[in-house]
């Protein structure tokens, strides 16, 4: 899997279908790397015609980390955001979204539709409110405005999210792990233990780098509320988001798409904080859609 210079660093990236088909960017979230978007959904979405290219964020997976940077304590910034107080980030939500335009600029693409989960949903929003010439489309899933009065994440979800593990050995990162997911997981979707301990397994193989998180949290507490920000976006948009999501619960989709002039919301039943293999097509289906309305409404494609 090849990496390239974007935005001035090392983005590790890799793509899939036919190069001159419409490209769709997946951007996704907070300390998960870009191997989190199933190879289920990618092939799904090649075979709607499009070339679907995955990449991992700043500070996560195999792209440039910020070694020595240090950050706020995640203690702190739950309290701080909670009171409304600012936190100092090393990089902002608005780098990161640079990141993506980047990598777009990297592989000779004028204009793609782009696809993100949980912060990667912050982060494409951030892309529509300052790349919107980029942007052929935007589909923002199990993500929110960064509104405060909005409902927060339960506190056995929040307390998944950010409890260390007990060690950083290979078998108890396996069951920390193993434990975030079936708390924050599709209640209706559980993966069997066989693929979440492989899924986990290989993840953890491929990096391990629990440094970057809080660096990456620092910048989603910094951005704040986009709702005003949001209201000047042009960029066609989807939002989808599952009805029992413990960490961003649904009025965080809801209060997205009301933000958004023309947002379409797509919720699913069942369906918690991650992207379940039973809705692969039917997720596959909505954004394809969304991607084909929006290129007809431009009167082009959206490939380079």
């Amino acid at each position: 899997m090849p990496t390239t210079q974007a935005n001035g660093l090392q983005i590790h990236y890799d793509e899939h279908g036919d190069p001159a088909a419409p490209p769709v960017l997946l951007v996704m979230g907070l300390g998960a790397q870009m191997t989190l978007w199933p190879m289920e959904l990618v092939d799904a979405l090649v075979a709607r015609g499009h070339r679907v290219i995955r990449y991992d964020n700043r500070d996560i997976g195999l792209s440039e980390k910020f070694d020595g940077v240090k950050g706020p304590g995640i203690l702190k910034m739950v309290i701080w955001s909670k009171l409304g107080l600012p936190i100092r980030s090393p990089y902002t939500l608005s780098d990161m979204a640079a990141d993506g335009i980047g990598l777009l600029d990297a592989l000779d693409i004028e204009r793609a539709h782009v696809v993100g989960a949980s912060m990667g949903g912050m982060i494409v929003q951030t892309m529509a409110i300052e790349h919107s010439n980029r942007l052929a489309s935007m589909t923002s899933i199990m993500s929110t405005t960064g509104n405060r009065k909005l409902p927060q994440a339960t506190p056995k979800a929040m307390k998944a999210l950010t409890q260390r593990p007990k060690s950083m050995e290979e078998d108890v990162l396996v069951e920390h792990g193993m434990s975030l997911w079936r708390t924050i997981g599709s209640p209706d979707y559980p993966l069997s233990d066989e693929r979440l301990r492989s899924d986990i397994l290989s993840t953890i193989r491929r990096s391990t780098y629990p440094e970057g998180m809080p660096r990456q949290l620092a910048a989603i507490v910094a951005d704040g509320c986009r709702r005003e920000r949001l209201k000047a976006v042009e960029v066609p948009s989807l939002v989808i988001h599952g009805e029992a999501d413990p960490l961003v619960p649904l009025p965080g989709g809801e209060d997205t798409a009301a933000h958004i002039p023309g947002a379409r919301l797509k919720t699913f039943p069942g369906m918690g904080h991650d992207l379940p293999l039973e809705l692969v097509d039917p997720m596959a289906d909505a954004i394809a859609e969304h991607a084909k309305t929006a290129a007809g409404k431009a009167g082009g494609t959206s490939a380079a």
